[in-house]
């Protein structure tokens, strides 16, 4: 249940830190808020989640990956959709159990009112992963001033034990770290869906997540995470 959309003609730097700071966050080529996400089961409460990446440190299950994958040849540029992007997208989505938009195109590019665009409203840098020639993994973020967000990432279901998904998620934090960046914002967690558990791999230690009450964050701690779910947002309530 998305509760407010903006659009823009151009949305990067400082303006996209003061969204991501307020608890929005990019779906196609919108910026949008929402307390709750319905899944077949029903509306679920979400929390905005980031990492403070000048208490970040990579530990010994983020390393072990690091490690795990080294043999794999990554690059980093600016975003561009290609058709071997497409066709790996496509393959990705084949194998999913869960709704999503059926080409890259259309996830990224959509403006949501019918209309796609041609030209991308952020600051968007793609990793490619690649297994000698092969495209196995791709991941896309956005980025502002001083933090960049994580859109997509998406990998060959056949490189599965590798955790690609993970991984980028990793290399984001890096290009975060090594660049200066001051957070990294991976979008939301539900603490009754644990789909999105995964965005707890790099560690709960410089994890941050989003009151909306308040409108401010606070360090990760589930046992208040369940209390701000008990007590809803005033603009949910009555539906």
């Amino acid at each position: 249940m998305v509760k407010n959309v903006h659009f823009h003609e151009r949305l990067e730097g400082a303006s996209l830190d003061d969204y991501l700071a307020r608890g929005w966050f990019r779906i196609g080529q919108l910026i949008f808020t929402t307390d709750y996400v319905p899944f077949a089961e029903g509306f679920y409460r979400v929390f905005w989640l980031r990492f403070r990446l000048n208490k970040y440190q990579f530990e010994k299950k983020q390393q072990k990956l690091f490690s795990a994958n080294q043999q794999f040849r990554v690059l980093i540029e600016p975003f561009a959709i290609n058709e071997e992007r497409e066709e790996l997208y496509g393959i990705y989505y084949s194998q999913l159990s869960f709704t999503a938009s059926p080409t890259l195109q259309s996830n990224l590019l959509d403006f949501g009112i019918g209309e796609r665009l041609e030209k991308n409203v952020y600051d968007s840098q793609v990793i490619e992963i690649r297994d000698q020639d092969k495209l196995i993994a791709v991941g896309v973020f956005d980025r502002g001033r001083n933090s960049i967000a994580g859109i997509l990432n998406y990998y060959d279901p056949a490189y599965k034990k590798y955790s690609l998904g993970k991984y980028l998620m990793l290399l984001k934090l890096k290009y975060a770290i090594d660049n200066k960046y001051d957070y990294y914002y991976p979008g939301y967690i539900a603490p009754d869906y644990h789909k999105f558990d995964y965005k707890l791999f790099p560690g709960t230690e410089a994890a941050e997540l989003f009151d909306p009450l308040t409108e401010q964050w606070f360090p990760y701690n589930e046992k208040r995470m369940q209390e701000l779910k008990d007590n809803p947002p005033i603009n949910f309530i009555g539906g």
